[in-house]
């Protein structure tokens, strides 16, 4: 009988190593396989895909599979870092790993995969899959803490059904345990944080490169000038590190940009209501199954990975949604993704335009 073919992402990192391993006890025919996604300042203190490579192919020998290695940078820089780019002259603040996922390793990566004659590709992200009359559902991992599948929203049927995640039912202590009886090389390797191809390097130093700094006023809602920012780009909604706002008194957060004035709104103290909003108007709307779930009805939505669900109504409004929630959500953050939930199953979900309804701003001066 002739096993089938798995090809399996291989990052470097101990939660992929550890599917590899488990598809093979399962019997299939299993190859690994490392994406190299970036390749500017590659050679830099920052960047860490030689390492990876060298944990990846390590571990492919103590697994006992062949590992092959394929570069995407081109397809990366056009159809991920270019988007990222432009959500930044829009003053939005994007998640590249959602468009890396649909673009990237689960598109350009199940391509490659098929023409290695691969029948299913697999990856270490904590998610589930599952099939039910003939339709693939994306669903929650077991472990919450560890639950990836909001950056997976955009998968579609045909992604999903040649999708394998082994990881699903097991707790990251669970993976760790495991790697470590096994001996792999990478059993005690830390977690990878933060956008893929920025690494540990200052943000603003990275963005700086790409985009012309733009200063301007920083400015309350009374309309005092309380000092300046280095440019709109670097500033997120609900951001309190970094104001350089000193004086007494609760602190202050970042509520808005004002990108026709170049101007940032900020406001004082966690609780103040230009932070909070009732809902939410969303675009460029991707749905797992494919068409939308029943409008009017009640689901969850997260508007930020590390959130707990948030009880919603989801309605059409013409080619967007709008999400309004039981509770009025914080620092609603255009850019982001607002991802949808039925219980486990997520549905799908887009980005996030606004938040509805926003406070006044203050007068120019």
């Amino acid at each position: 009988m002739t096993r089938q073919r798995v090809v399996v992402g291989l990052s470097g990192g101990v939660d992929s190593a550890v599917a590899a391993w488990l598809l093979k006890e399962q019997g299939f025919e299993v190859i690994g396989l490392f994406m190299k996604n970036w390749e500017d300042d590659d050679d830099d203190e920052y960047c860490s895909s030689r390492q990876d490579l060298i944990d990846a192919v390590s571990v492919a020998d103590v697994i006992g599979i062949e590992v092959d290695a394929v570069n995407f940078s081109a397809e990366y820089r056009e159809r991920v870092f270019a988007s990222f780019l432009a959500e930044y002259r829009a003053g939005r603040t994007p998640n590249p790993d959602v468009l890396c996922n649909s673009e990237i390793k689960f598109r350009a990566f199940l391509d490659h995969a098929l023409a290695m004659g691969a029948e299913r590709i697999a990856t270490g992200h904590y998610a589930g899959v599952r099939e039910r009359d003939g339709r693939f559902e994306l669903l929650k991992a077991a472990d919450a803490s560890k639950d990836q599948s909001y950056f997976l929203h955009r998968l579609d049927q045909s992604q999903l059904a040649r999708t394998l995640f082994p990881l699903a039912s097991m707790p990251k202590r669970d993976v760790r345990a495991l790697a470590r009886r096994l001996a792999l090389p990478n059993h005690d390797k830390k977690d990878s944080t933060g956008i893929c191809f920025i690494g540990e390097r200052p943000f603003r130093e990275f963005l700086n490169r790409y985009l012309p700094r733009e200063p301007g006023a920083m400015v309350s809602l009374d309309g005092r000038v309380m000092g300046t920012h280095m440019g709109l780009m670097y500033y997120t909604i609900g951001q309190r590190q970094g104001l350089g706002i000193g004086g007494e008194g609760l602190p202050w957060y970042v509520a808005h940009k004002d990108l026709a004035a170049n101007r940032l709104i900020v406001v004082q103290g966690h609780e103040h209501p230009s932070l909070k909003a009732p809902a939410l108007r969303a675009s460029d709307v991707s749905w797992v199954a494919g068409t939308a779930p029943p409008m009017d009805r009640r689901y969850a939505a997260k508007t930020r990975y590390r959130q707990a669900d948030a009880p919603c109504v989801l309605r059409a409004s013409g080619t967007e949604i709008e999400i309004a929630f039981d509770q009025p959500q914080w620092a609603i953050t255009p850019g982001q993704s607002a991802v949808v939930y039925d219980g486990e199953v997520c549905l799908g979900g887009g980005i996030i335009e606004r938040a509805l309804v926003e406070a006044a701003l203050p007068a120019a001066a």
